[in-house]
């Protein structure tokens, strides 16, 4: 097949978990069946390789767009982005796209050369409003290009099920056009590697216990909810918050009086390392770390957690999206309740009460080595079964043959 993937993201520019979710997926289907794919690769910098049967190229528009209101200048550069995507594609068996940024570009190509649109579902703008905060009015724009997308779609490819659910409550994309193909890992990359040198480069004591959050600033992940929890972890026990990136200055700022305010009133230290770290290290971190937790509030996934499961770490997080079908409640590590404030509105309806359940699992988990060890080793386990991109990358493959064969797809 002559497969086109457009995506926002391609190394080195990643960011989220959809940029690494491109890159492993798009390995792997090129090694696939002896390499017998030939895959080309569109994506958002200035990338360009050019290997057996893999191509890759960044797009950049070439021009500064000027608008008063600078939220909509942001979609203005991803919709000429999205153009010069579509005038760089002569032929294609499948186009698949990731995140909204590219649909604009996959629609296009759908009707241009008459082959089959594939959307991957890695979250959904109706339920990220926080993002008005970053686009402005340009938010409204790129709900509308997500919806005409998913409404446009021959094939949908959801992380999990409750997205596969979402997009048809949200966008009434039929049942038979979704198919559930969840996230993945390289379980020979991600275990468990205990390196104490990294705890010493960041001032992090190696002889006392540690609490581990890895994400970026924003409110999906459910940092500051997080961070508020802290001052009620018990005493001994060292917070450290690999976050970086936040969405806009005033989440930023947020972030840093929320850290002020709980090393103020916690005894314990809180290390916040505000960088993207380099994989070697944040496997060391995971390895290393006592328990890992993940607050998100929206979380369609959440491959952080697996990555974590990985490396044999227990890990608390909270029961959203697709989060409860990764963690597996007391048995590769605990859930949170979360019960958000509306339909519309993600945040949790009583904070302190999500972060008081934040704290009191992580220290449920810290009470007893026993029970942590053996969450981590059942954590480690349930990835080897389940989420190897291999298996991944031969689900999405057979997904675009069915498309080919419409009879067959379920």
């Amino acid at each position: 097949m002559k497969i086109v993937v457009l995506t926002n993201e391609y190394p080195p520019n990643i960011y989220g978990g959809a940029g690494v979710h491109v890159e492993n997926l798009v390995r792997e289907m090129a090694r696939a069946e002896s390499g017998a794919h030939s895959i080309r690769v569109l994506c958002f910098g200035n990338q360009h390789e050019e290997l057996a049967n893999l191509g890759v190229k960044g797009i950049e528009p070439g021009t500064r767009f000027d608008f008063r209101d600078p939220g909509f200048a942001k979609v203005a550069e991803v919709l000429a982005r999205d153009i010069l995507m579509a005038g760089e594609i002569g032929e294609a068996d499948v186009i698949h796209c990731h995140t909204w940024y590219t649909h604009f570009a996959g629609c296009l190509l759908r009707e241009l050369l008459k082959a089959p649109l594939v959307l991957t579902t890695h979250s959904l703008e109706p339920q990220r409003p926080w993002k008005e905060e970053q686009l402005g009015p340009g938010y409204r724009v790129s709900c509308w290009l997500e919806k005409t997308a998913y409404r446009n779609a021959d094939g949908v490819v959801a992380v999990s099920g409750a997205m596969k659910e979402d997009v048809q409550k949200l966008y009434g994309v039929s049942p038979e056009k979704v198919r559930v193909i969840y996230n993945g890992i390289d379980p020979d990359v991600y275990s468990p590697a205990p390196d104490t040198s990294v705890l010493g480069k960041y001032g992090i004591d190696p002889a006392k216990p540690f609490l581990l959050f890895v994400g970026r600033i924003t409110r999906q992940k459910g940092i500051i909810h997080l961070v508020r929890a802290l001052p009620s972890i018990e005493a001994g026990v060292q917070a450290v918050l690999c976050a970086g990136a936040p969405d806009t200055p005033e989440i930023g700022r947020e972030m840093e009086q929320s850290v002020e305010q709980a090393r103020r009133k916690s005894a314990n230290p809180i290390f916040w390392i505000p960088e993207f770290l380099p994989p070697k290290e944040i496997i060391s971190l995971y390895s290393l770390a006592s328990v890992f937790v993940c607050p998100s509030i929206y979380e369609p996934f959440g491959l952080i957690n697996i990555e974590a499961m990985a490396c044999a770490t227990p890990v608390v997080a909270s029961a959203v999206g697709g989060i409860p079908e990764i963690v597996v409640d007391g048995q590769t590590g605990l859930l949170v309740p979360f019960d958000p404030a509306g339909p519309e509105n993600p945040e949790p309806k009583d904070p302190d009460g999500f972060s008081a359940r934040l704290a009191a699992a992580v220290n449920r988990v810290l009470a007893s080595r026993d029970f942590a060890r053996e969450l981590g080793k059942r954590g480690r386990m349930r990835v080897e079964e389940r989420f190897s991109w291999k298996s991944i990358a031969a689900q999405t493959l057979q997904f675009y043959r069915d498309l080919a064969n419409p009879r067959s797809v379920s």
